[in-house]
């Protein structure tokens, strides 16, 4: 095939592909069948391999991914990316009416949209083509993922029609459809089954559309984010060379050009067509294809937004309504109890299944015996159950006209553990109760257990959940200490368990036997000792028996140990059965004594001397938790949030925006893996 062919058929396969994608994503309607469409971008992609130099900038083969991305560019944004003011009922709509009419009259429209809970993005086109997508960040400088967002297909690579601006800036929000995410955790739940097996350790189970959007956009390989069918609406547009003067005629100019407009926005001529577009779509956002949690009011003109201007924050001309948190009301069934590892009692309302925010709802949390009572619960009331930021479901109330017509039983709380039955306890001004049998409930042992071997602990990741309750159901282990006591044909006995998974058990849990005294301290699951109380303790007495013999009066003492903790890890070894555990994890090989190298490096010799981190995101080379034990062997301080004391935050994929927005406010050095790596050198 000569060039010349060779040009002619790739540009016949890319106006075909284009039009087919233009159908399938924006149109609704496939016109070929898939296997059609992946033959074609095949020989696409086949001939783009042979003849690299006729590729096109906007080549539908990018929607394919397999860019990798090491990291992500920071890009000041052209123009802010500001927030919007939030409003939660029609009075603040009222007052928001009243300050646009009193700064520019009457004259001007608002224009109503659905507000989409996903990740804003800014997209800068030249020529027609996109050349950047660049994320919100701070609003005044996001993140370059232009390698994944070509791979979202109903976002233009370029855009229809002639005579278009030399360059322009669309705003936008990519989202995950329920669907594709519900799918992702069905394939994450059958993945962890055969981690099971090969003794490998769960992976988690995805919270939420809009957070997976987040970590998917964020992803170093394009043609991971490619097959998680992300999708975008897009709502803004800027530039200098537009003649456009209002809101509404930029998103039909969008819309001729090519690009994924939500269809259903509003032009009100008034307040009281606001009110009533937002009644109109309250129940109706329920049956999108993606979550929703308000609508968007803008004053349509352009020449009114700019004579109402911004703060440092927000728009003046713009604000976001958010609906309430969706109510559902259904049967009280029974109250069950759970044990946690602590000891500690949580009520559990199992409820009639009934539908809340597009999930089906059949248990949700009465917290405590005092919000009980509170509620004053019959078994079979009528509840009204409400999801907490539209996540966690929580009774928040009773219809007490339905409880009239029958007969109930009051649900009292129960007075002894559900497990193992042993008298509870409450400690006098908790709302908490206790089962103190610790060394034999099974709930208490097992959240032990997983504690114990977590990642922030001993991390011995070969061992999940499922693992634990069958050691514990066929007598392998019945405390921590075990863990180290098993043989081989102990793990045999796990009908799951192969060669394979055996020997990563076994590999797992010997590597544990190197973490330092203070990860040790926190794996013990003493009560209110997390992670930093443990290294505060660790460096202070540098050895468990030290802990073990002092006073409450003397743990005091130590800097932000207050009386509660001092009380509890007090308590904590007067316990015979802990001083057992403590001498078996001894012998096994554990480290109870603060290494000397690390305490002399910490704060005096290291590399990192009077330096003081934030570490956020997921890292490349190293796991979080080494990378901090790595900044205190060398002498440095790890923080657990930004301040004017932080001099670095090492940021890697995912990295929280809100420490990012905070370190770009105060100053602070944000850095690399790669660039820690070179501070070390």
């Amino acid at each position: 095939m000569s060039t010349k062919e060779a040009k002619k058929e790739i540009t016949d396969l890319t106006s075909k592909i284009n039009y087919y994608n233009e159908q399938y994503y924006m149109n609704h309607t496939s016109e070929i069948s898939d296997y059609e469409f992946d033959k074609l971008l095949e020989r696409l992609i086949q001939l783009e391999e042979e003849y690299p130099e006729l590729k096109l900038e906007d080549s539908p083969s990018q929607r394919v991914g397999g860019t990798i991305t090491k990291e992500f560019p920071s890009v000041k944004h052209d123009y802010p990316m500001l927030s919007l003011s939030n409003s939660y009922d029609k009075e603040d709509l009222e007052e928001f009416d009243k300050r646009i009419k009193k700064n520019i009259g009457n004259e001007f429209t608002y224009v109503c949209e659905l507000k989409f809970d996903g990740v804003a993005i800014s997209l800068k086109y030249e020529n027609g083509i996109l050349k950047q997508g660049i994320t919100r960040g701070d609003g005044y400088q996001g993140d370059d993922i232009t390698a994944n967002i070509k791979t979202i297909r109903s976002i233009p690579l370029k855009i229809k029609g002639e005579h278009t601006p030399s360059r322009f800036e669309v705003r936008g929000e990519v989202f995950m459809p329920k669907s594709v995410f519900e799918q992702l955790n069905i394939e994450i739940s059958e993945e962890n089954k055969k981690r099971e097996l090969d003794g490998k350790k769960s992976l988690p189970i995805l919270a939420n559309p809009r957070n997976t959007t987040s970590g998917t956009l964020k992803m170093q390989n394009s043609s991971i984010v490619s097959k998680r069918k992300l999708d975008c609406y897009l709502y803004g547009l800027i530039g200098e060379e537009l003649e456009i003067h209002s809101h509404s005629k930029a998103l039909e100019q969008l819309k001729i050009w090519g690009f994924n407009i939500f269809p259903s926005y509003k032009v009100c001529e008034n307040l009281q067509g606001v009110f009533e577009f937002i009644g109109e779509w309250e129940e109706k956002r329920k049956t999108l294809p993606l979550e929703t949690d308000g609508m968007v009011i803008k004053v349509n003109e352009y020449e009114s937004q700019q004579l109402l201007g911004t703060t440092a924050k927000s728009p003046r001309w713009a604000i976001a309504y958010k609906y309430k948190a969706e109510t559902a009301k259904t049967i009280l069934e029974t109250v069950t109890f759970q044990v946690g590892r602590t000891g500690a009692v949580t009520p559990v309302a199992n409820l009639k299944p009934v539908v809340l925010s597009g999930t089906t709802v059949k248990r949700a949390s009465l917290h405590n015996a005092n919000e009980m009572e509170r509620l004053d619960l019959y078994l079979g009331d009528k509840v009204y159950v409400e999801k907490g930021g539209e996540i966690i479901p929580k009774v928040t109330g009773v219809d007490i006209s339905y409880r009239k017509e029958k007969k109930l039983i009051k649900a009292h709380f129960t007075e002894s553990c559900p497990s193992c039955h042993s008298p509870l306890f409450k400690v006098p001004d908790e709302a908490v109760h206790y089962c103190l049998n610790s060394a034999s409930c099974k709930p208490q042992i097992s959240g032990k257990i997983e504690h114990f071997i977590s990642r922030k602990a001993m991390n011995i990741d070969s061992i999940g959940s499922e693992t634990i309750k069958e050691m514990l159901e066929l007598d392998i282990i019945k405390n921590v200490a075990d863990l180290y006591y098993i043989k081989k044909e102990d793990l045999e006995k796990i009908s799951r368990f192969k060669k394979k998974s055996i020997e990563n058990t076994l590999l797992g849990i010997e590597k544990s036997k190197e973490k330092p005294f203070e990860k040790v301290l926190f794996a013990l699951g003493i009560r209110f000792v997390g992670e930093t109380v443990a290294e505060k303790l660790a460096h202070h007495y540098k050895s468990i028996d030290k802990i073990i013999s002092t006073s409450i009066e003397d743990l005091i003492e130590v800097r932000d140990i207050g009386k509660r903790i001092a009380e509890s890890v007090h308590d904590f070894f007067r316990v015979t059965e802990n001083i057992e555990l403590i001498e078996r994890l001894k012998n096994a090989g554990l480290n109870f004594t603060l290494s000397e190298s690390l305490y002399e490096l910490n704060g005096v010799e290291g590399k990192l001397k009077e330096k003081s981190f934030v570490v956020s995101g997921v890292f490349e080379n190293f796991e979080r938790e080494e990378l901090k034990d790595l900044i205190k062997r060398e002498g440095g301080k790890v923080l657990s949030s930004v301040s004017k004391k932080t001099d670095f935050i090492i940021a890697g994929e995912n990295m929280g925006e809100s420490k990012r927005t905070k370190a770009l406010q105060l100053g602070v050095e944000i850095i690399s893996e790669k660039d820690f790596v070179k501070l070390l050198d």
